[in-house]
C-alpha cells in the first residue's frame, strides 16, 4: 500500500487570528505547591481518567522495562499534578500575540472556536495557500552577554542603479544540457552584441531566462545560430548544428521593492530580483569553473588530493547573494567535493579494485563493482589521435574483448571487436581478457575497449563515499579559522568582481573586506549534579567540563549485564579488564553497577552477529530464570562495516536489549575521559539523568519554568543520492520532564521518498470499533499493531527514550505523530503542556512557508483533538546547519577571544547586520571547536505566540545546548533537534533490513514496565497461538 498522498484542498486550512486569547486555556502564574504535592487539580482532557503519580523515590523509579519500574494500566489519560518544584495551579491569562496570521476557510469551524470533533475528523490536507502569512518579526536585539566584534564571510554588495529586465529564451530543437545552452547563447552574444543586442551583455541562467541591464532594442526576435558539435565527426569534419533561438521580453525587476525590503519597510522579499543579481554574479564563474549547485570547483584553485578508488577532491568556493540588515551581501565560503579522477580507464579500474588487472582475469564481483562505478560516467576515446569523441558509459560486457563480435552490415556479417579496431583505426588491442565498455544506446551494441578510453575531467562523484574516502575528504576540508579566512579573502581577490564584465554591466559593486559584526558571548549556565558528590554544581569553562568529583543527578542501577566480543584482536583478559574499568567508572559517576557479568565474556565472529546475540541472550535468560538482562556491552572491530547497524537492529527490534558498543582502539587504550562518556550514555539509556540546568530546577528559565512547557525537536532525513525509492525518515522527540527539560521521548516513521513535510504529526482514521479516531506522532502508546511486510504500507514506529531505542511496525492507517507525545508528557509530569516550543531541523529557506503552514496546522489539530479549546501558544523555530556563514575572531592573536581551536568562543550569538532585515533570526555558535572552523547554527523563529524576547530565545537555546546527555560539552545544535536527527539516523539501520529480505515485525516494549517478545505478546493478548502474520491486535491501553 503506498503512503497516502496529501490532499490539496482549501477546505482543510487552519485559521489563526492575531488574537488567540479565546483559543487558549487561560494561563496564570504558578502558585507554590505544598511539599505533599496536593495542589489544586488542573483541567483534564476530555474524558480523561485520573492517575496518581508521585516523584520517584528510588533510582530505578520510572524505568521503561520490567525491573521495578511503575506500570500503568491506562491509555490516553491525563493525570492530576504530582509534587513538582514548579506547578501551574491557578492560571493568569497570557496574551499570545502571534507574529502573523494564516487566513483560510474552514467550513465546519476553526481551531479558535473550539476545534470541535468535525475538525478532528478531517484528514490532514496540505494548505494550498500562504496568503496573509508573515513570519515572526524581530522583537528587538539581544543585550545579554559580553559584547565583542567578529568577522563574517559576508561581503557588502551595492545595489545596481540600472533597470533589470527579464527575457524568455526558447531554443529549438530543445537541448537538455545547460553547457550546450550556454554555448548557444554565448555564440549569439558574440555575433549580435554590437548589432541586434544594442551593446548589451546579457546574463543567462542556462535554461529559459536571460537578463539585461536596460532594455534590448526589441521585445521579440528570432535568431539562427550554428554551433559545432564537439562530440561528433567520426570519420570527417565535425558537424554543424543549427538552432533557432527566440528571445521575448517578460518583465522588469522592481529595484524599489528590493530597496524597501532591505530597509525593513516591506516584509516580502523580491525573490525574482535577488535571483537576477545572483545569476549575474555567477555568470563569469560559470564559464571559468565547474559549477555544482551554488558552488564552483576547479583543479587549479588547489592541487587535487587523491581520495582512493579513482576519486580525488577538488577545492572550490560557494557563492550566494543574500538580503541582510546591512543591505545586499555576497556570502562566500570555501568548499570541497569528490570528483572522478581523469584517468585512463584501466588505471581507474586498477585503483577501484586495488589490484593489478592487466595480468589477472576479473571475477564476477569485480565486474559488478566496475559496472556500478562507471555507469553514467563520460569517457573520451584515445585511439584516434586528435579526435576525442565523448561517450557516456551505459554498461559493461559480460564477455572479454577477445570473444566479442557484432554485425557490421544488414546481412548480419559478424566481425570481432579486435579485428574491427585493427582494420578501422590501426589500433591493436593489447588486453583482450578485459571486458569492453558499453556506450551510447542500450538497444544497439556499441563497444569500446578499456585501454582506448579515458575519463573526461570535471565529473563530480555523486554516489556514496566509503569511510576511507570520507576521512580523506574531511582532511582536505578541515581548515583552521585563520586559514579559511585567508582562503576566502584570496578567492574574492582572485574573482576580481570589480573587473567582472557582467558585474560592471549591471552596476554591482562588491566589497573585498569581510563584514565586521557586533556579537555577544552568552554566559554558560550552571549545571546541577547529585548532592553526594564533592562538586554539587558546575559552571562549564569554554563550553566543556568533566565528571571529576561529580555524581550523576539520577544514577541508575545495572545489576544484570553481559559482554560480547566481536574483535579477534582483543583477548579475553583485555576485555575483562576493560569491563572492570567501565564498571568502576559507572560506580564512581553515581550509578550502581554490578562488576560481574551474568555469563563470561563471549567471543563471537562478526559475520555471525545474529546467532551470537541470540546465544548470549538466551544463555543469560536461562541463568537469570525469569529476570531480564538489562545491558549488553559489545566490543567491535574499528572497521566493522555493517556490524554496528546489524547489532543495533537485532537488539532493538528482535531481542529488546539495551546495548552499548565500544571500539577496539578504546578497549586497548583505556582513557578515563572515554570511560566517563560511555558511563553517561549507559546511564541515560537506562532511564537516568546525568545533569540538569540549575535554573530549571530553581524555576528561573523565562517562558519555560512559569507554566508546564513541552519542547519538541523534529527532523526529516532523506535517502542518499542515487536511491530513487527508499523512503524518507521523519523523527519527532519531545521533553518528558518539566521543569528540568532533560529527558526526551520520540517517534520515528517512514514516509514518502524525499518528502520534507512530516506527514503524520496529526492524522485521523476510521476504526471499526471506536469510529473516527485521531492521534499523532507525539505519542509513545501504540494504538494499533499489525504485522505487515516491510513496504510503504506501514510506519516504522521507533521509541526514543533517554537515549535508547525500541521499535515496532504500525499500519499506516492506524498512525500519526504529534498528539501522542502531548499525552505522554501529561502522563510523565502530571500536567498538560500549556506552552509548546518546536525546534524544526532540516528545512531550507524555500520550504519555510509550506512547512510552517502544514506542520503548525497539524499541531493545532492535534491539540484540538485532545480537548475543546485546548490551544497552547506555539513557538516554531527552524534550525539550520547547512548554511555557509562562518564567524571569525576579530583578532586571531588575542587568545581571550578564541577557544583552543582558534574559533569564536562558545555562546557567541549574532542577530544584527548579517541577519534578516525584518524577521526573527540569529546565529549561535554554542559549542567549542575541536578542529577546523566551527559552523554556527542558524535559528529562524517563524512563528511566536509566546512573545519571546531576543534574549529569551537566545539564552534558552544556548542553555539547552549544555543539557545534551551523551557528553560533557555543549553541542552545536539544540538537543531536541539533535536527538531527532539521531533517531532518524538510527531508523536507517532498520530500513536497510528491507533490502536483505527481512521483516521488521516485532513489538517487544510498551514503553513502561515490562518486556516480552512480539509473538508471545500476540499469543497472550490475541490468542493467535503464534500466528502473528494473521493477527490484527487493537491495543486500547499500554498492555
Amino acid at each position: 500500500m503506498p503512503i497516502r498522498q496529501m490532499k490539496e484542498t482549501s477546505e482543510q486550512h487552519l485559521e489563526i487570528k492575531p488574537q488567540l486569547q479565546n483559543s487558549m486555556n487561560p494561563v496564570q502564574k504558578p502558585s507554590k505547591t505544598p511539599q505533599n504535592g496536593k495542589g489544586p487539580p488542573i483541567q483534564e482532557f476530555q474524558n480523561a481518567k485520573l492517575h496518581n503519580q508521585t516523584s520517584p523515590t528510588s533510582k530505578n523509579r520510572g524505568r521503561r522495562r520490567g525491573r521495578g519500574g511503575r506500570k500503568s494500566d491506562q491509555g490516553d489519560v491525563f493525570m492530576r499534578p504530582s509534587s513538582r518544584p514548579c506547578t501551574a495551579a491557578a492560571h493568569k491569562p497570557l496574551s499570545a500575540q502571534p507574529s502573523g496570521a494564516v487566513v483560510a476557510d474552514i467550513p465546519n469551524g476553526s481551531v479558535e472556536n473550539g476545534g470541535k470533533s468535525n475538525l478532528c475528523e478531517m484528514e490532514m490536507g496540505f494548505p494550498s495557500s500562504s496568503k496573509s502569512l508573515s513570519f515572526a518579526p524581530r522583537p528587538g536585539f539581544g543585550q545579554l552577554g559580553s559584547k565583542c566584534i567578529v568577522k563574517a564571510n559576508h561581503f557588502f554588495a551595492e545595489l545596481p542603479d540600472k533597470d533589470l529586465n527579464q527575457y524568455d529564451v526558447t531554443i529549438t530543437p530543445e537541448v537538455a544540457s545547460r553547457t550546450v545552452n550556454r554555448a548557444i547563447i554565448a555564440e549569439l552574444v558574440k555575433l549580435h552584441k554590437e548589432s541586434d543586442l544594442g551593446m548589451r551583455l546579457p546574463a543567462y541562467d542556462g535554461r529559459k531566462s536571460l537578463y539585461t541591464a536596460g532594455e534590448l532594442p526589441f521585445a521579440w526576435k528570432e535568431f539562427k545560430i550554428k554551433l559545432i558539435d564537439e562530440d561528433d565527426g567520426i570519420n570527417g569534419p565535425k558537424r554543424e548544428r543549427e538552432y533557432k533561438v527566440v528571445i521575448r521580453f517578460v518583465a522588469r525587476a522592481n529595484l524599489r521593492h528590493l530597496g524597501q525590503f532591505l530597509a525593513g519597510k516591506r516584509a516580502d522579499a523580491p525573490q525574482e530580483t535577488l535571483q537576477i543579481l545572483d545569476i549575474v554574479l555567477r555568470e563569469l564563474s560559470s564559464k571559468r569553473y565547474c559549477p555544482v549547485g551554488r558552488s564552483f570547483f576547479s583543479p587549479d584553485i588547489r592541487k587535487p588530493q587523491r581520495l582512493g578508488e579513482g576519486l580525488e577532491s577538488w577545492c572550490g568556493f560557494y557563492q550566494s547573494i543574500r538580503p541582510t540588515q546591512m543591505g545586499l551581501s555576497l556570502n562566500i565560503d570555501m568548499a570541497s567535493a569528490a570528483f572522478i579522477e581523469a584517468l585512463p580507464i584501466i588505471e581507474f579500474v586498477a585503483q577501484l579494485l586495488g589490484k593489478d588487472v592487466l595480468s589477472r582475469p576479473l571475477s564476477d564481483s569485480d565486474r559488478v563493482k566496475i559496472k556500478k562505478a562507471l555507469r553514467g560516467v563520460k569517457v573520451e576515446v584515445t585511439h584516434r589521435g586528435t579526435v576525442r569523441r565523448k561517450y557516456r558509459v551505459s554498461g559493461l560486457t559480460s564477455q572479454p574483448t577477445r570473444e566479442l563480435v557484432f554485425p557490421v552490415d544488414d546481412n548480419s556479417t559478424m566481425k570481432s571487436v579486435v579485428e574491427y579496431f585493427k582494420e578501422m583505426y590501426g589500433f591493436t588491442i593489447q588486453h583482450t581478457h578485459l571486458p569492453c565498455l558499453q556506450v551510447g544506446n542500450q538497444k544497439k551494441a556499441n563497444y569500446l575497449p578499456m585501454e582506448a578510453c579515458k575519463i573526461v575531467e570535471g565529473q563530480r562523484y555523486t554516489k556514496r563515499l566509503n569511510e576511507k574516502q570520507i576521512t580523506a575528504l574531511l582532511k582536505v576540508t578541515c581548515q583552521r579559522p585563520r586559514d579559511r579566512e585567508n582562503d576566502i579573502l584570496q578567492t574574492v581577490q582572485h574573482n576580481a568582481y570589480d573587473q567582472d564584465p557582467y558585474a560592471k554591466e549591471f552596476g554591482i559593486k562588491i566589497s573585498e573586506k569581510l563584514a565586521s559584526v557586533e556579537a555577544r558571548v552568552l554566559p554558560a549556565p550552571w549545571l546541577k549534579y547529585h548532592e553526594t558528590g564533592k562538586e554539587k554544581d558546575c559552571l562549564p569553562h569554554v563550553g566543556q567540563w568533566n565528571m571529576m568529583n561529580k555524581k550523576m543527578i539520577n544514577g541508575m542501577t545495572v545489576s544484570r549485564w553481559a559482554c560480547i566480543n566481536f574483535s579477534r584482536s582483543v583477548q579475553e583478559s583485555v576485555a575483562r579488564g576493560f569491563c572492570n574499568e567501565l564498571a568502576q567508572m559507572c560506580q564512581v559517576s553515581g550509578m550502581e553497577f554490578n562488576p560481574e557479568p551474568v555469563i563470561p565474556i563471549y567471543l563471537a565472529r562478526p559475520e555471525q552477529v545474529e546467532k551470537a546475540l541470540k546465544h548470549v541472550y538466551h544463555a543469560c535468560m536461562n541463568k537469570l530464570k525469569g529476570k531480564e538482562l538489562e545491558l549488553l556491552l559489545a566490543i567491535l572491530p574499528d572497521n566493522n562495516g555493517s556490524l554496528y547497524g546489524d547489532l543495533k537492529r537485532i537488539c532493538e527490534t528482535d531481542l529488546g536489549l539495551i546495548s552499548q558498543c565500544c571500539l577496539t582502539k578504546h578497549v586497548f587504550k583505556i582513557s578515563k575521559q572515554y570511560l566517563a562518556n560511555v558511563s553517561l550514555k549507559i546511564n541515560v539509556k537506562m532511564g537516568g539523568r546525568n545533569t540538569v540546568l540549575l535554573d530549571a530546577i530553581s524555576c528561573r528559565i523565562p517562558l519555560v519554568s512559569d507554566i508546564p512547557t513541552i519542547i519538541f525537536g523534529a527532523d526529516v532525513t532523506h535517502p542518499e543520492n542515487g536511491e530513487d525509492s527508499s523512503p524518507s525518515i521523519a523523527a519527532v522527540v519531545a521533553s518528558q520532564d518539566w521543569p528540568e527539560v532533560t529527558k526526551y521521548a520520540g517517534l520515528v516513521c517512514a514516509q514518502a521518498h524525499r518528502q520534507e513535510l512530516i506527514q503524520d504529526l496529526y492524522k485521523t482514521w476510521h476504526d471499526p470499533v471506536r469510529g473516527t479516531v485521531s492521534g499523532g506522532m507525539i505519542r509513545y502508546i501504540t494504538l494499533g499493531l499489525s504485522l505487515l511486510p516491510f513496504e510503504f504500507s506501514f510506519i516504522l514506529f521507533i521509541y526514543f527514550f533517554g537515549g535508547r531505542f525500541a521499535c515496532t511496525c504500525v499500519p499506516l492507517s492506524n498512525f500519526c505523530l504529534f498528539r501522542d507525545l502531548l499525552v505522554s508528557f501529561r502522563k510523565a509530569t502530571g500536567q498538560k503542556p500549556l506552552r509548546i516550543i518546536f525546534y524544526r531541523d532540516g528545512v531550507s529557506e524555500g520550504q519555510f512557508y509550506q512547512v510552517l503552514l502544514y506542520e503548525l496546522d497539524a499541531i493545532r489539530k492535534a491539540c484540538a483533538s485532545l480537548e475543546p479549546n485546548y490551544q497552547p501558544p506555539v513557538t516554531f523555530i527552524v534550525v539550520q546547519k547547512r548554511h555557509h556563514t562562518r564567524l571569525f575572531a576579530n583578532n586571531h592573536r588575542e587568545r581571550s577571544s578564541t577557544d583552543k581551536s582558534g574559533n569564536v568562543l562558545p555562546g557567541t550569538v549574532v542577530d544584527s547586520k548579517i541577519c534578516h532585515p525584518t524577521e526573527f533570526d540569529f546565529y549561535l555558535c554554542s559549542h567549542a571547536g575541536i578542529q577546523g572552523t566551527s559552523r554556527p547554527a542558524h535559528y529562524h523563529v517563524l512563528w511566536d505566540e509566546n512573545n519571546f524576547t531576543a534574549d529569551g530565545i537566545q539564552s534558552l537555546t544556548n542553555n539547552l545546548c549544555y543539557t545534551y546527555a551523551r557528553c560533557t560539552r555543549s553541542v552545536s545544535v539544540v538537543p531536541p533537534a539533535y536527538y531527532a536527527h539521531l533517531a532518524a539516523f538510527r531508523a536507517r539501520f532498520y530500513m536497510e533490513a528491507r533490502y536483505a529480505g527481512e521483516w521488521l515485525c516485532w513489538c517487544w516494549t510498551c514503553c513502561k514496565g515490562y518486556t516480552s517478545s512480539w509473538r508471545d505478546w500476540c499469543k497472550a493478548i490475541a490468542g493467535t497461538k503464534g500466528e502473528c502474520e494473521k493477527s490484527n491486535v487493537l491495543l486500547l491501553d499500554e498492555k
